[in-house]
């Protein structure tokens, strides 16, 4: 399973190492946990750019040591010389701000020294190498073209709007290396603070039993009935998430164990493959541990990851609503069976395992007390240490060790590719690019339309697409970090607020996992079930539609905030209850069922009746009911015709 993951997941495979260098890489990331730890109650006194030089000094060469440069695995897939050169050069050039005085290197920022200019340029080398052996060439290529564009931009023709009068290399490195906005910029805080220890927290309540109980649960919670099978996998996909947090390894995990279950109950291989993917995707949509893109959502708007968690509730709920809705009609049209499902019963396992529960309801507790978020994931890690003490007392010891080495291990793909970003960012920032970038999406959809609502909603239309397309090429980190600075801008010239904007880009850049013509985590469970791919992407749409569609409602509409529980809560209500009338809409729309098979004529009629529900206003409400109580009046005229003949 783990290389099913490795394939399928946007992360390239880490090398399997000899016993000897497996220890060895054990033990520096189990140094590297304590590091993390260390500063989140005792922190480092010249401040958090020097833990970030710090943390991406210790970091970088394990990378170097556990990802291979691509190809096939070897028989002996330890690190080669050339392997143990590159950890060398990254340590040296990691940790040079530190071997001369920090104060003297931070000193130097507006007249960066020959030898800082030469490190910073290996550092940015070692980072994009780092970057394409974690997750691929796309990445890196899309930073050298910066790289590129800032230094070059006065070459660019004198119309183009992207012009720029072009930036000496000295001042493009030291941008990346001395200033805080390059590479120890927000994205790789974000990893070092928060990322690497909610790592280690999935990876401690893994090893607790966490994984299995949220698997067994869901078997207990359904037991037999047709619809079971469906309501199962949804369950224990958004369960697993927590643990893992990512869509495409949730996916594979929960199709190993409920593939046969779903296979016995009669799904066909490409209806099993999308609900397995819209499942496992769902995971990283919804609270309380979300995707990663959404700590940096919270620094960039500096405001508290509850207050993120709070904003996802409505849009969890309305996701899985189309899913539930979905699974029912499913079951329905292909006459799923029931299942007879070995598992004790609900109340026994919650009786001897409900406490993997608690450290979930803990993080939101200690939030909701004002506790800074990098302390309450230590200190829920720490309650799921204590309860991993009822299974595991003989080994307990090693079995943590080992969840704090695993931690850190799972997040070197994400801390190369937040360093990466900061090449992005920071070219970004001294080019303006990001602006006119965003200056010119709003000028193609003022071409198409004067008025300021088609205007809002060609731009909305355009960027979802911008985000999901960029997705498809670089991680869902990357591509929500790139999308805020060069399309956030665009939404938000036109009145969006902040908020709005960025959960807008955060949907979309998880979406990517499951948008055609990729969508990893489409392709895995595809893998999986043995259906057809372009089949199983089209079942996983079916399934995530509503997610594709009620991120929209967010920015077109003021009142679309209240989605977000920005509002009064009977704002939050009636949008709800309306955006939930536009969901069961596009349920019978992909799903075909509704008390019975709907026909094509009914079918058309629920699609102006949820997109004009989706749009939150009295008047388009008002219309969009009247499309859903006329199909459902022409589905049941429909049906008793065919009943009478």
């Amino acid at each position: 399973m783990a290389k099913l993951v490795a394939e399928y997941d946007e992360e390239r495979p880490g090398r399997t190492l000899s016993p000897r260098w497996e220890r060895a890489m054990w033990i520096a990331g189990l140094a590297v946990a304590l590091l993390v730890l260390n500063q989140v109650f005792f922190p480092f006194s010249k401040g958090n750019q020097f833990y970030l030089v710090v943390f991406l000094g210790v970091t970088l060469p394990l990378v170097f040591l556990s990802y291979r440069p691509g190809g096939k695995a070897p028989e002996k897939d330890d690190p080669a010389w050339y392997d143990w050169v590159l950890a060398a050069l990254a340590f040296a050039a990691g940790w040079y701000p530190l071997f001369g005085g920090f104060d003297a290197f931070l000193d130097r920022q507006g007249d960066p020294a020959t030898l800082d200019i030469v490190a910073g340029t290996v550092l940015l080398v070692l980072i994009l190498e780092a970057c394409r052996r974690t997750t691929g060439w796309v990445l890196p290529i899309v930073c050298v073209a910066f790289v590129l564009y800032a230094y070059y931009g006065g070459y660019l023709p004198p119309g183009w709007t992207i012009a720029h009068s072009g930036i000496d290399f000295s001042q493009i490195i030291k941008g990346f290396y001395n200033d805080a906005s390059g590479f120890y910029g927000i994205p790789l805080d974000v990893a070092a603070t928060y990322i690497v220890l909610f790592t280690i927290y999935g990876a401690v309540l893994n090893a607790s039993g966490a994984g299995k109980f949220f698997v067994d649960i869901s078997f207990a919670a359904f037991r037999r009935s047709h619809t079971a099978p469906g309501r199962t996998a949804a369950t224990a996909g958004f369960l697993l998430g927590t643990v893992s947090g990512s869509g495409t390894a949730t996916t594979v995990s929960l199709g190993a164990v409920t593939w046969p279950m779903l296979r016995k109950a009669g799904y066909p291989k490409e209806n099993a493959g999308g609900l397995l993917a819209a499942s496992g995707i769902g995971a990283i949509l919804s609270p309380p541990t979300l995707g990663a893109a959404a700590f940096i959502i919270a620094e960039y708007l500096e405001t508290s990851y509850l207050n993120v968690l709070v904003w996802a509730i409505i849009p969890t709920l309305l996701y899985y609503l189309g899913i539930a809705l979905a699974v029912e009609a499913d079951a329905r049209r292909f006459g799923a069976r029931p299942v007879d499902i070995e598992a004790p019963s609900p109340l026994k396992l919650i009786r001897t395992g409900g406490y993997h529960f608690l450290s979930l309801g803990i993080i939101v507790v200690f939030l909701a007390l004002d506790i800074p978020v990098y302390k309450a994931v230590v200190y829920a890690a720490g309650v799921a240490a204590l309860f991993a003490l009822i299974d595991h007392r003989r080994d307990w010891f090693r079995l943590v060790a080992d969840a704090l080495s695993t931690g850190v291990r799972a997040a070197l793909p994400v801390i190369a590719v937040c360093a990466a970003a900061g090449v992005i960012t920071s070219t970004i920032t001294k080019t303006g690019l990001g602006q006119e970038l965003a200056s010119s999406l709003v000028d193609l959809a003022q071409a198409i339309s004067s008025n300021p609502t088609v205007v809002l909603g060609l731009t909305a239309v355009l960027a979802a697409v911008s985000v999901s397309v960029l997705g498809l090429a670089v991680p869902v980190t990357a591509s929500f970090i790139i999308s805020w600075v060069v399309i956030g801008p665009a939404l938000i010239d036109l009145g969006v607020d902040k908020a709005e904007t960025a959960m807008f880009i955060f949907y979309y850049a998880v979406l990517s996992e499951v948008t055609p013509p990729t969508a990893l985590a489409a392709v895995a469970a595809a893998a999986i079930t043995g259906g057809d791919v372009l089949k199983t992407m089209w079942q996983t749409w079916k399934y995530t539609l509503p997610a594709f569609l009620v991120p929209l409602a967010f920015v077109l509409t003021d009142e679309g905030s209240a989605l977000l529980l920005r509002g009064s809560p009977v704002d939050s209500l009636w949008t709800f209850v309306v955006s939930a009338l536009g969901v069961a809409a596009l349920a019978v729309l992909t799903g075909g069922w509704f008390f019975g098979v709907v026909g094509l004529p009914a079918r058309l009629l629920c699609v102006p009746a949820a997109l004009f529900l989706l749009y939150l206003q009295p008047l388009s409400i008002g219309i969009g009911i009247g499309f859903l109580v006329l199909a459902v009046a022409v589905h049941f005229v429909l049906r008793r015709r065919v009943q009478d003949a």
